[in-house]
């Protein structure tokens, strides 16, 4: 790898069907995040009934060093079919299994097998800000503008 560092990440594997994250594809022009598997099998209902959003085990607990945290992200073909992550963010001092929400957007059921690609995980620098309230905020060209204002 060039222009990188690797972070140590020790990770304790809590389910016997538990498989440690891994990059699909390494070196210069690798992933960005690595995949998270799936340790149970779990059904998600159809969109809008009950079971559509569950928690789903990784069968793994991580230790983030202080300087680092982790973000949950969708894998772009699960999501083609209807099936996102909802939350995801993971602070350096959480040592609980990874567990990531799933929910089915579709109106079929959709299956998870223990050891399928459910996420991505994405290891970010850990930046701290300081939020200091003010009267006013120095402008700037887009404004007020909100959501969705540069257009669709």
């Amino acid at each position: 790898m060039t222009n990188t560092s690797l972070i140590r990440i020790p990770v304790q594997r809590l389910h016997p069907a538990a498989q440690l994250p891994r990059y699909a594809h390494l070196g210069p022009f690798g992933d960005l995040a690595a995949d998270l598997f799936a340790a149970e099998a779990v059904t998600l209902a159809p969109a809008g009934q009950p079971g559509s959003t569950q928690a789903i085990r990784t069968g793994l607990a991580l230790e983030l060093p202080a300087t680092h945290g982790a973000l949950v992200e969708d894998r772009s073909g699960l999501a083609l079919r209807g099936v996102t992550t909802l939350a995801g963010v993971i602070d350096p001092g959480y040592r609980g299994e990874l567990r990531i929400v799933l929910t089915n957007l579709a109106p079929e059921p959709h299956q998870v097998a223990p050891g399928h690609r459910i996420a991505q995980l994405r290891v970010v620098q850990r930046l701290q800000a300081a939020f200091e309230e003010v009267d006013t905020l120095e402008e700037a060209p887009r404004g007020s503008a909100g959501f969705g204002s540069t257009g669709s």
